[in-house]
């Protein structure tokens, strides 16, 4: 794993203090995604979150993508009774009925999404025309929960049958999956990310 500069070498997110967030942080958090597989994984490991921290899934990371056949939507939408009992029992991932069938439905969804429209990257990036939208915020008062993308894309992934994606969740996602920029302005990843765009 790649050596992250340490606290006092640069600015960095409040919220990006200890491991796994500043790795999280510096790696990963607002890097745009394309991928589908990712994107998927992202959209699973938030909606496990919603109750509890996100540094509670990060730790269980490894874990959900193991028990989650690597988070290969077509092997999860087959999931029967039994592998659903095998993750009620698994305690390396948050073990919680509800969230276990959204997974099975979601994958179901986001199967349907991609036979329909090509990729799930193309329909969930539609949400905030296809570009990270660059927030310029310069306190962590300034992070919202939720936009008017968020609203949309909740609406519509519900519509279409996902579970365990209301807005606040959906904009946590476009935070996690790079479709906003939202490191403050004094964090180093802010300008990097801001490039890319």
């Amino acid at each position: 794993m790649a050596k992250h500069p340490s606290p006092r070498e640069v600015q960095r997110c409040p919220w990006a203090k200890s491991e796994p967030n500043i790795g999280y942080h510096d790696t990963e958090w607002g890097v745009p995604v394309h991928d589908d597989r990712l994107l998927f994984e992202f959209l699973i490991l938030e909606g496990a979150q919603a109750g509890l921290s996100w540094e509670t899934i990060l730790k269980k990371r490894d874990n959900y993508r193991e028990a989650f056949d690597g988070f290969d939507a077509a092997v999860i939408a087959k999931y029967g009774q039994r592998k659903r009992e095998s993750l009620l029992a698994n305690a390396g991932i948050v073990r919680n009925r509800l969230k276990i069938d959204s997974s099975i439905l979601n994958a179901k969804a986001f199967l349907d999404v991609q036979q329909e429209i090509g990729t799930f990257d193309k329909y969930i990036w539609s949400f905030g025309g296809g570009r990270p939208q660059q927030n310029g915020l310069k306190s962590i008062r300034d992070l919202r929960a939720r936009s008017p993308e968020s609203d949309a894309m909740s609406k519509d992934l519900k519509r279409r049958g996902f579970k365990f994606v209301g807005t606040t969740i959906c904009y946590a996602f476009m935070q996690a999956v790079g479709m906003v920029n939202d490191h403050l302005i004094d964090c180093f990843r802010h300008a990097q990310l801001s490039s890319r765009s």
